[in-house]
């Protein structure tokens, strides 16, 4: 069985080095991902492939889609990855899924590899508001459709007009708003859809009053939550119909807050920030979640929802 599997292996390889010579993306091989993602750890993954448009990524996904585990990586702002190397591909969409247009009617189009803050400025320039939460969100477009990324009483759905996708297939999708069911950080979207771009509706605003409304938004999050540091965003979801407490609450009752596995640990700042101090393993920083989740649960009876996505 092994045998086969490494014969498998070493023909999917040479397909992919041949496939690498026919396009114009990179992809590379055994790449480090540690500097990929803001905990500053993790491992290598056995592909990872940048394409710089979509016929190259529809071929890809053509020919490799069901061959190899897949996973989409954005800003790497809320993704904690394993030290050991990732048996797949990671693909990072390039910069021409990263373009931001403007139709009329006030709608902006947006590429998935776009970061939230650079749509917000967008908007800002064009006179448009309904982004100004965005400046807050330290993701990608296509991050924040994943898991319907908000803050400030503001989420994603509240904006979407509709999806481009594609499927593992490489089949080319539009996916309107009112036909997904948004949830609380997530979406009924099938897993393995890759986000291409999207279409948000602004309204006219003054300039002014939408720069105001960005610089207070900015400034309650730097009252509330650690910045310049290696740390992924929200480590856990707030419980939704089980208690009237947030979810730092929950973790400031039941854990004590000096708690440290290695070089992982709670920030002082905001308890639901995890901070890799200095070179936390990916280990360190599983054994504290997991102490944490225990530790609630404990104390609660509530069970704690991880909103920081894991690649193992």
């Amino acid at each position: 069985m092994d045998e086969r599997i490494n014969k498998f292996n070493i023909m999917l390889s040479k397909e992919l080095i041949k496939f690498s010579n026919e396009i114009s993306s990179k992809i590379y091989f055994d790449y480090d991902l540690k500097k990929s993602n803001w905990f500053n750890i993790g491992g290598k993954t056995k592909i990872y492939f940048k394409p710089d448009n979509l016929p190259d990524l529809i071929l890809f996904l053509k020919k490799f889609g069901n061959k190899e585990r897949i996973h989409i990586l954005g800003a790497g702002s809320n993704t904690l990855i394993s030290d050991q190397t990732f048996d797949g591909a990671v693909i990072k969409l390039g910069k021409n899924f990263a373009n931001i247009s403007i139709l009329s009617n006030s709608i902006i189009v947006a590429g998935s590899a776009c970061l939230d803050k650079k749509l917000s400025d967008f908007a800002l320039e064009n006179k448009l508001g309904n982004f100004e939460f965005l400046a807050c969100i330290p993701g990608t477009v296509g991050g924040g459709l994943k898991m319907n990324a908000g803050c400030f009483n503001r989420e994603f759905k509240d904006i979407l007009i509709s999806i481009q996708a594609i499927d593992k297939q490489g089949r080319v999708l539009t996916i309107p708003a009112n036909k997904v069911i948004f949830k609380y950080r997530n979406n009924d979207l099938p897993d393995d859809l890759i986000f291409l771009s999207a279409s948000f509706k602004g309204k006219k605003k003054d300039k002014n009053i939408i720069k105001k409304e960005i610089l207070e938004l900015k400034d309650k999050k730097d009252i509330r939550q650690p910045t310049k540091m290696k740390t992924s965003g929200s480590t856990f979801k707030n419980p939704v119909n089980q208690t009237d407490k947030k979810v730092w609450q929950l973790i400031k009752e039941s854990v004590p807050l000096n708690l440290s596995f290695g070089d992982a640990c709670i920030s002082e700042k905001h308890c639901n920030f995890f901070i890799n101090k200095n070179n936390a393993s990916f280990d360190d920083m599983t054994k504290l979640i997991k102490f944490v989740q225990d530790a609630v649960q404990k104390k609660t009876g509530i069970i704690l929802e991880k909103e920081i996505k894991i690649l193992e």
